[in-house]
């Protein structure tokens, strides 16, 4: 299955569509407006709430809860001087990828659960998402979501320091 996820430019708070490969809307996620630290919900085409994505605040890397039907998942950095890695708390998944060049990969030990990149050249942020399984759509989703709060965090902080 693919998924296109295209955020919304022009917003007060971060928002996301999400449509399947015949351009049907499957999902969309919002943020909060005024919120301590990143914060987003994910809701089905009938706007009920699926998933909620926050940020851990006072963490010396970036790290994102992610919570769906009572599971929480924490995706986390890890330090590498190779190349940066992410893992998923509470399941056995780990993202390696070119993080500067926006192309990501999600494994199951040797099975790859997603593959994740994004297209350049857009208003907004936009990813196309391929996900072999369908049961996986929703968390995959959510991971490239929180990747997409990591990466813009990591510019904001960039920024701030310069």
């Amino acid at each position: 299955m693919k998924l296109y996820i295209k955020q919304k430019v022009f917003s007060w708070r971060d928002q996301f569509a999400v449509r399947d490969a015949d351009g049907a809307e499957r999902w969309f996620a919002q943020g909060e407006l005024f919120s301590w630290g990143r914060k987003l919900h994910v809701c089905d085409t009938e706007g009920r709430e699926a998933a909620f994505i926050h940020r851990k605040n006072w963490s010396f890397l970036p790290k994102y809860y992610i919570e769906i039907d009572g599971n929480t998942y924490l995706l986390a950095s890890e330090l590498s001087f190779l190349k940066r890695r992410l893992h998923l708390e509470g399941l056995p998944w780990r993202m390696e990828g070119n993080f500067s060049a926006h192309e990501y990969e999600l494994f199951n030990g040797n099975e790859t659960i997603m593959r994740m990149s994004k297209h350049w050249f857009t208003w907004g942020d936009s990813y196309e998402l391929d996900i072999p399984r369908l049961e996986n759509e929703l968390l995959c989703l959510c991971v490239a979501l929180a990747v997409d709060c990591m990466q813009a965090d990591s510019a904001a902080a960039a920024a701030a320091a310069s």
